[in-house]
Formats: structure tokens, sequence, C-alpha cells
């Protein structure tokens, strides 16, 4: 046997989650472990297969569900207003991200000592705010994420180390905001780097991003080489 899937129901807050989780059991246990939140489309596919490439890499990983169990959205609009309670209400989203971690350490797979997180979009807001907690995990990790600040953590350290992977022509986050983000995380005294791709904009890691009006556009060189920068990271912080 090789790469084991399945399905894992938690809740949260009264609200009934699923997430989906991968690994390969030919390897020794417990496994070192990454949490994946995912975009504001919901628990899509796309998480999914990150979670099964991250098990042949040898981990132990978990595409959590931050809006319930079965809940898509169906477009911007739709994606939109899912993902608007939580930029709204950061302590709602930090609880329910906190939720997922609690679930992947209870995982009989899982070494709950090496864990990292990762996020896509929305996702990568949701990981960054887990670190702004002062998560006790070994890392995290931004894909095109939102940067905005949360308001409640200003007074925290972060534990984790920070990897934001980021495009520099992204409409939706400036490169100033980049900048005051690693004046956050300095304040915070985290071990952080920002990777900048050029001529990149928003979800350059989702081959479905294709409107230019926008801001969304697959960029191969940008995905090829944020992924090669993932590896070497959770190698360096699940070791």
């Amino acid at each position: 046997m090789a790469i084991q899937t399945r399905t894992v129901d938690y809740t949260h807050a009264d609200t009934a989650l699923e997430g989906f989780f991968a690994y390969d059991n030919r390897r020794a246990q417990p496994l070192p472990a990454v949490l994946i939140a995912h975009a504001w489309a919901g628990r899509e596919e796309f998480v999914c297969d990150k979670a099964r490439k991250l098990a042949e890499l040898g981990y132990a990983a978990f595409a959590l569900d931050m809006y319930g169990k079965g809940v898509l959205g169906s477009g911007p609009e739709e994606n939109a207003q899912l993902m608007q309670p939580f930029v709204q209400d950061r302590v709602l989203l930090q609880s329910r991200i906190t939720a997922a971690l609690d679930t992947l350490r209870l995982q009989p797979e899982v070494d709950a000592r090496r864990i990292a997180a990762m996020g896509f979009c929305f996702g990568g807001l949701c990981v960054l705010d887990l670190a702004r907690t002062g998560a006790d995990l070994r890392g995290v990790v931004s894909f095109h994420g939102l940067f905005i600040p949360p308001g409640n953590t200003g007074n925290n350290k972060i534990k984790a180390k920070v990897l934001a992977l980021h495009g520099f022509d992204d409409p939706m986050v400036k490169p100033e905001q980049m900048v005051a983000l690693g004046h956050e995380l300095t304040q915070a005294g985290a071990d952080w780097q920002i990777h900048a791709y050029g001529h990149t904009v928003h979800a350059f890691t989702n081959p479905r991003a294709n409107d230019p009006g926008f801001g969304t556009v697959y960029q191969e060189t940008a995905d090829r080489r944020s992924w090669e920068s993932l590896k070497d990271f959770l190698a360096e912080v699940l070791k």
C-alpha cells in the first residue's frame, strides 16, 4: 500500500466540518504534518491534491475546512460571501483554524510536535493569523495570501517561522503591504522570509485562475519556484 486518504469529521462552534487527511503508510510513524488552508471557495479538490502531494513527500497532510461540511462557493460572489464573516471577525477565524490544528494533532499518524501550516489566498490569511496567535507550530507558509493584520494580536510573539510567497504585481496585496508584513513579523520576533515573484499576480499557483481583469492568473514559473521553496522550508522546520 502507499498513499492513504480519509475524510475527518470535526466541529467548531456547533458547525460540522470535514477535513481531508492523507499520508503514506509505508513511512515510519508518527509523521511530521502539514495543515492546509483553502482559498475563498472552500475545501475543494485543489487543496486535497496538495495534501496528496505532501503525503508523497513523506508528510501527513490535512486539508482543513473553514466553512462547513460540503460548503463550497460557486463563483466570486458566493465565495466572497463565505469568506467575509471570517475577514470581519478575526477571532472567529483564529478559533476555527485552531480547531483544525487541534484535530490534526489528534490523528494517530501525526507527530504532534512537528506541525507546519500552509494556505492559499484566504488560506494564507488564515495560517498567518494562526501564527499571529502565538500557536505552537514549527512554521507557516502563505501562497498569494492576504496580509491584513487582525488587530488583536499586536502584543503576541510569533513562535512559527514564516514564509510568504507572493506575486509582486498582485492587485489585492500591494508591495507596501509586503513591507508592512515584514515590519509586523519583525516586531513579533518571528524568523521570516518574503519571496516576491516579478510579473506575477494573484492566485499564481492555480491553473484555473484565468481572469486578468480580476487580477488572478496562473503563472507556471512562480508556481514551480514557490513549490520548491515550500519543500525547502518544510525540510528545515519539520526535521
